[in-house]
Parts: structure tokens; C-alpha cells; sequence
């Protein structure tokens, strides 16, 4: 019989100094959850926190960049990037307890919770789960849910880099 590995996409380049976590098939709608995922990379844990906590209470929001057909426009997505954006609950409730967990992953192994980035986070759609919907003149439609998978590292970064005096600013992968 062949066993599944369960490997994460990315491994960590200081496996010392990072923390991971998981969550598999999980009835969180995968375009919702890749969005808040998304809004999240590379922000430090406290950030992720405090920003997810504040679009909660609608004091902040997702902006929606890529799955974004037919959702509305928000002017709390101003300077984001992108002119819609939703609070999807579910989605930013399950990317907090994944981020809850990887920090008690992290201390266990006796990191600084204040030093952590979310170095990597993923989201890939899971299995659909079928049900069937009962339409006119005897016919039947699927019903189907599209679950998440997500995964995300967590990663201890010694403090911030100041920039050298009179360094120049180069941008790169800028088209002219």
C-alpha cells in the first residue's frame, strides 16, 4: 500500500528557527481563505493578529485581488492594492487559530514570539464535497462545498535592518 507524505511545498531555511502548521480539508471556502492568506503573508504574528482581529469587527479588510469577481467595493480597501474587499469570518477565524497554534509550536521550541514572520502561507483546495440540490421538473444539481487545505511557517527574524547612509533604493522586477 502506498503512504501519503505529508510534506509542506516549502521547507523552512532555518528549520531551528521556525515553526509550522497545518490544517487539512478544512469547510472553509478556498477562494476566501487564499484571499485572507494572502493579506497576511510576511506580516510579523503580532501584525497578522491585530489586523485579523481588527477586520473581525470591520475596523479593517481583506482586499480581494485575484477571486474577485463580483465583490463589492470598499473605500477601507484604499491604499491596499485593490479596490474590493470583504471580511470573510469563517476564513480569517480559521488563519487565526492556525497562527495561534504555530506560535505555541514556535515557543515550545523556545523561539521569541515578538522576532515571528509569517515567512510562508498556503492555501490549496481540498477534495469538494458533494451534496445535490433538488431543482424544477424532477432534475437534480450538485451542491458541492470546496474546502481548504493551509499550511504556513512561521519564521524568528533578528530585528530590523536599517538602511546604510546614502544607500540608494533599487527596485527590482519593475517594468519600464
Amino acid at each position: 500500500a502506498h503512504e501519503m507524505v505529508n510534506r509542506y511545498c516549502v521547507e523552512p531555511t532555518n528549520p531551528e528557527k521556525s515553526a509550522k502548521a497545518r490544517s487539512t480539508h478544512v469547510r472553509v471556502h478556498f477562494k476566501n481563505t487564499f484571499e485572507t492568506a494572502a493579506a497576511v503573508r510576511g506580516m510579523t504574528l503580532e501584525k497578522a493578529k491585530s489586523y485579523l482581529n481588527n477586520c473581525l469587527e470591520k475596523k479593517e479588510i481583506i482586499p480581494f485581488r485575484r477571486f474577485n469577481k463580483g465583490v463589492g467595493r470598499h473605500a477601507q480597501v484604499k491604499g491596499m492594492g485593490s479596490s474590493q474587499g470583504r471580511w470573510p469570518t469563517k476564513s480569517i477565524e480559521h488563519v487565526i487559530s492556525l497562527l495561534v497554534n504555530a506560535e505555541s509550536n514556535a515557543v515550545a521550541k523556545g523561539l521569541d514570539a515578538n522576532k515571528l514572520v509569517i515567512s510562508h502561507i498556503k492555501v490549496d483546495q481540498a477534495t469538494h464535497m458533494r451534496r445535490r440540490t433538488y431543482r424544477a421538473h424532477g432534475r437534480i444539481n450538485p451542491w458541492m462545498s470546496s474546502p481548504s487545505h493551509v499550511e504556513l511557517i512561521l519564521t524568528e527574524v533578528e530585528g530590523t535592518v536599517s538602511r546604510a547612509a546614502g544607500a540608494k533604493v533599487v527596485k527590482q522586477n519593475v517594468q519600464a
